[in-house]
């Protein structure tokens, strides 16, 4: 008969919260490296013309957003026994997270109305702005369910405040502006903010059940004394 061990549901949420963290952050240093060895200033134009098809390091930048976006859905099932909504939104955001990246926009990443646009900038950036809406919807929800620890719920409303004004700022800037230093200023700084509330509650969670699994431990009984062989 084959015995087998079931994986607690801690364990399991324990373990994606740590990779989720892990992922986001490593394919977030892997877009800013793609960003920086761009040829000029990595603080102009749009963050997603570092995976456009000329950019010297596209392929690198395409595989770090895919890589953040496996982290975000890895958050999702760690957050899923406090909240399904939570979880829903955040594997949303992960799967137009990974289809922005493995659908890259053309040169310059251009946008109606200032500029001739293709399909596959139009999916590329709806995928953007959608992936973004829903992550800032996750925010929201985490800051006000009182599942979630008031740490949790203090780092997401805090990003949420930021989050929600600079892509409304954004999205006013990209339909009546157009490409500009202050929509990639703007940018940066709100994807900045995103891949700092999902590292910081990745870590969250995993210190929460760690801490439930320290005060479900039984105590130490006393070492009974040791009989003598007769």
């Amino acid at each position: 008969m084959v015995i087998r061990r079931s994986w607690p549901a801690g364990d399991t949420a324990r373990w994606c919260g740590g990779i989720a963290g892990v992922a986001v952050l490593a394919g977030a240093t892997v877009m800013l490296v793609a960003l920086i060895a761009a040829p000029g200033s990595w603080l102009v134009g749009y963050v997603s013309e570092a995976g456009t098809a000329l950019a010297p390091w596209a392929t690198a930048y395409q595989w770090g957003l895919l890589i953040l976006s496996a982290g975000v859905a890895l958050l999702g099932l760690a957050l899923r026994p406090w909240s399904r909504l939570i979880a829903g939104l955040l594997g949303g955001a992960a799967v137009f997270a990974a289809t922005s990246g493995a659908v890259p926009c053309s040169r310059q990443c251009p946008l109606p109305p200032y500029e001739p646009t293709t399909l596959s900038d139009v999916v590329h950036s709806g995928a953007s702005i959608v992936g973004m809406v829903l992550l800032a919807g996750a925010m929201s929800l985490v800051a006000a369910s009182a599942a979630f620890r008031p740490a949790a719920r203090r780092l997401a409303g805090a990003h949420a405040a930021l989050t929600i004004p600079l892509g409304g700022a954004l999205g006013l800037i990209m339909l009546l502006v157009g490409r500009g230093s202050a929509g990639a200023i703007l940018e940066r700084i709100m994807l900045a903010v995103g891949v700092s509330w999902l590292v910081g509650t990745s870590l969250l969670t995993m210190l929460r059940i760690s801490e439930k699994r320290s005060l479900r431990m039984p105590p130490r009984s006393p070492s009974s004394p040791q009989t003598s062989r007769a």
